[in-house]
């Protein structure tokens, strides 16, 4: 009888210990992180997460993440629908729209307290607020890049493309280099002409902005025939992968046709080079993006790679501004979160890691060092709308190189139809 009461005893013990579990589980707080990113990126979140969960057993965090390609499209309908996660991944691109439409929570009242800025300098704060106030904090410092096949090159006897490549040189070199490679199916250079920042950077060397501080865009008609004029003609050349091709990249590292072994450059991020590297057994190298004129200052700046914001919906702002504070401040979270996402904004988080980067992260760095004396300033602010503009490049970049549309024809009607966009807002 002993037994069975021994047994009816541990039951019990199991059964109240399980109600407490039970009890702590139904009293956590539940945050939801999303961000855009590949592989790499993912699993760096993830143990970050854990450890924040680790330390604060209370707090559960579940991430979500999806390629860059759907991100925009997915939050758009989460902020339509009141439903979007605590903490979102941000780009310097959206985050002026999603703050004035009321989207995001301003973060100034935070700031001391459960939001730590102590080791960021004030660029970097300046670089997450709309209107005065912070609605985003950085996560690293980048620039836009050129991340290519360097082993491939090499091998192939093709000169590396140190700056300064002028877009003649970077088209006749594509032809060039895929005709080098000799490789079936695959070729030299990726196509940007759907790429944001790679049309930016060509407006920039015509000294126009993508856009203008009234939030207009700031390329003529003229400016766009010659932009999808100058993919049109470098993929007739062979020097950059065909649209059917080229539709296999859904903007992120692991779709890239550098990953998929379509191209040998590919037009991104440098903070994304870890990301590159991780999943290609080549050698990879960053350049800058092709300038106006071999003389000409570089359309490229420097930014925040991407920001961390807290949703306005939030019903636990405390707490999600405090997850925020441990990503972005923490040196712990630093050491697990490495430079996959840019160069630390921390100057403590940056000075922490600093002695363990491996090649690749200190590649990153030094890109950073080295075209700091050629980039130019921050542009404007994105306007609302500017999503939307983005969707509609790749739309008719697409319909060019299927040519469902011709270059000439498709300039103006990219002005008229972004236009539109931007006057709806």
């Amino acid at each position: 009888m002993g037994g069975i009461f021994g047994r009816r005893a541990l039951l019990g013990t199991a059964a109240a210990a399980m109600t407490v579990a039970q009890a702590r589980a139904q009293a956590a707080t539940r945050l939801r992180l999303y961000w855009w990113g590949g592989v790499e990126r993912a699993e760096r979140t993830n143990k970050t997460s854990a450890l924040y969960s680790q330390m604060h057993p209370a707090v559960a965090v579940a991430g979500e993440t999806v390629g860059w390609g759907d991100y925009w499209t997915r939050l758009a309908t989460q902020a339509a629908g009141r439903n979007m996660p605590d903490v979102v991944q941000m780009d310097y691109g959206y985050i002026f729209e999603y703050a004035r439409r009321g989207a995001l929570l301003p973060l100034d009242g935070f700031v001391g307290k459960e939001l730590d800025l102590s080791g960021f300098d004030a660029a970097s704060v300046d670089g997450g607020k709309v209107d005065g106030k912070i609605y985003g904090v950085s996560l690293g410092l980048n620039s836009t890049s050129i991340v290519y096949d360097k082993a491939a090159f090499d091998a192939a006897g093709l000169p590396a493309l140190n700056w300064p490549v002028t877009w003649e040189d970077y088209s006749r070199r594509m032809v060039e280099a895929t005709k080098a490679i000799k490789r079936d199916g695959v070729w030299a250079s990726s196509n940007a002409g759907n790429s944001g920042p790679a049309l930016e950077v060509w407006l920039r060397g015509r000294g126009r902005e993508m856009y203008t501080p009234d939030g207009k865009l700031g390329a003529t008609a003229s400016d766009m025939s010659d932009w999808f004029a100058y993919w049109q003609d470098m993929r007739e050349k062979g020097g950059c992968a065909p649209p059917e091709v080229q539709a296999l990249d859904k903007s992120d590292v692991d779709t890239s046709l550098l990953t998929l072994g379509k191209a040998l450059v590919s037009f991104a991020n440098s903070n994304q080079l870890v990301g590159y590297q991780a999943v290609n057994k080549s050698k990879l190298d960053l350049a800058m993006y092709p300038a106006a004129g071999a003389t000409a200052k570089s359309g490229q700046y420097l930014k925040p790679s991407q920001m961390l914001s807290i949703a306005s919906t939030t019903k636990n702002k405390e707490e999600a501004v405090k997850l925020m504070s441990f990503f972005i401040a923490d040196t712990e979270a630093g050491k697990l979160l490495g430079v996959e996402r840019g160069i630390p904004a921390s100057k403590k988080v940056r000075d922490v890691i600093a002695p363990s980067l491996d090649a690749m992260a200190t590649r990153m760095s030094s890109y950073i060092a080295e075209i700091s004396d050629k980039v130019t300033a921050l542009p404007p602010p994105p306007p609302r709308g500017a999503g939307e503009v983005l969707a509609l490049l790749v739309r008719t970049n697409e319909s060019v190189g299927f040519k469902r549309t011709t270059a000439t024809a498709a300039g103006p009607q990219f002005v008229r139809d972004a236009a539109d966009i931007l006057a709806r807002g």
